[in-house]
């Protein structure tokens, strides 16, 4: 009886019928889609190095009509509202 049900058990998990065809994976990189115009919201977030904020590692966000995201993101940062 415990062998019986052992097989049956077994032949539950292998399953029935071939392998499971996979989906194509989608590749990100290759897709291109046109940003959102921004030139109404002028508004980015500049990260600095630390507290003194003298020296600038990053910013992220729209600067005056174009979008912009470079550098390293910080905790020490300001948010830039004008152009």
């Amino acid at each position: 009886m415990r062998t019986f049900l052992i097989g049956g058990l077994m032949a539950m998990a292998v399953g029935c019928g071939g392998p499971l065809e996979q989906e194509e994976a989608s590749n990100l990189a290759t897709q291109e889609a046109p940003l959102p115009d921004c030139s109404n919201s002028a508004t980015s977030v500049r990260t600095y190095y630390d507290a003194t904020g003298t020296t600038v590692i990053g910013e992220r966000g729209c600067d005056c009509g174009f979008w912009i995201n470079w550098g390293q993101i910080s905790s020490v940062y300001d948010l830039r509202t004008s152009c």
